[in-house]
């Protein structure tokens, strides 16, 4: 005799689905990236109950845009396995209210940056959501395979919210912590493409793999993580050189550099094994503890010895 299904509370599904919307992951690692940026613009702890109504701000902008994107990405999540039992794909919530929820969750967002940080903050994390929607997820997503390169830069937005969350202005620093994440995002993503490939392939979406092939993806990769090593690794000797005074020293670098080389260690075992699915999959992961881990190496740097 078959066993019967789980009995389901209806009120709480949709609050899980909602909850879903805001793709709390990413959120995390967003949040991260601003926090780090922060502490190098305070060149220690900034006051705690600025610390968190950036993360409330930046937290809400983030969630509002996942949730757009949940929407109008509805038809091509349907078509992919990775994502097609998200909220709006599978039908447990509407486009439209989804829709609605994102634009609340970005107004309440920027609010909260206006009021509490500075206007700035909330110009940049409200430019960051339009970007994320009308450029790369209505634009370039269907559209080039260099998607990821210039979407990018939507998800390095964060680091300027939190510096001028801080400072009220920018400068060369929050530029570099941009700059990061920018050239991060290609070997990140490329990997994941490599492992989706044949969904992305079945949807539609012109992912590097699909569209110049699995060698020309791993060449593209080494050669952004090459980049991303070095480019990493200029606070600290122009800081020493007095080009800047917005310095980073050498834990900063030391970890900095190791793991750089780590993920260009796993780039170059990527290319030497024609994309290898497991490869690609440990490629991925470690891009993930990459990010975090050099924005902890700022965060720590600045906190020590700041």
């Amino acid at each position: 005799m078959a066993a019967e299904p789980l009995a389901v509370d209806r009120k709480q599904v949709p609050l899980l689905d909602y909850f879903e919307l805001t793709k709390p992951n990413i959120m995390i690692l967003l949040l991260i990236t601003m926090v780090g940026a922060m502490l190098w613009a305070q060149n220690g702890l900034p006051p705690l109950w600025l610390v968190a109504a950036a993360l409330l701000g930046m937290g809400l902008c983030s969630g509002g845009a996942s949730a757009v994107n949940h929407a109008l990405d509805q038809d091509l999540d349907v078509l992919m396995e990775r994502t097609r039992n998200r909220p709006v794909a599978a039908g447990r919530i509407a486009k439209r209210p989804a829709i609605v929820f994102g634009i609340v969750l970005t107004a309440l967002g920027v609010l909260v940056l206006a009021a509490l940080t500075t206007p700035l903050a909330a110009a940049l994390a409200l430019g960051g959501n339009l970007f994320y929607i009308f450029v790369y997820t209505i634009w370039l997503k269907r559209r080039t395979p260099q998607n990821i390169v210039i979407g990018g830069a939507a998800g390095a937005m964060p680091p300027l919210v939190g510096w001028a969350a801080v400072t009220g202005s920018l400068s060369l620093a929050p530029i570099f912590l941009f700059g990061v994440i920018f050239l991060w995002t290609p070997p990140h993503f490329w990997a994941l493409a490599l492992v989706k490939q044949e969904e992305y392939g079945n949807a539609g979406v012109p992912m590097l793999p699909n569209v110049r092939g699995v060698r020309a993806t791993t060449v593209q990769i080494v050669a952004y993580t090459i980049i991303l090593l070095v480019f990493s690794l200029l606070p600290v000797p122009l800081s020493w050189l007095g080009v800047s005074s917005e310095v980073l020293g050498p834990l900063y670098g030391v970890i900095a550099l190791a793991l750089g080389l780590r993920f260009l260690q796993f780039g170059i075992r990527l290319h030497r094994t024609n994309g290898d699915l497991e490869v690609a999959r440990e490629t991925f992961r470690f891009s993930l503890l990459y990010l975090a881990g050099i924005f902890f190496a700022m965060a720590l740097d600045r906190v020590l010895l700041g």
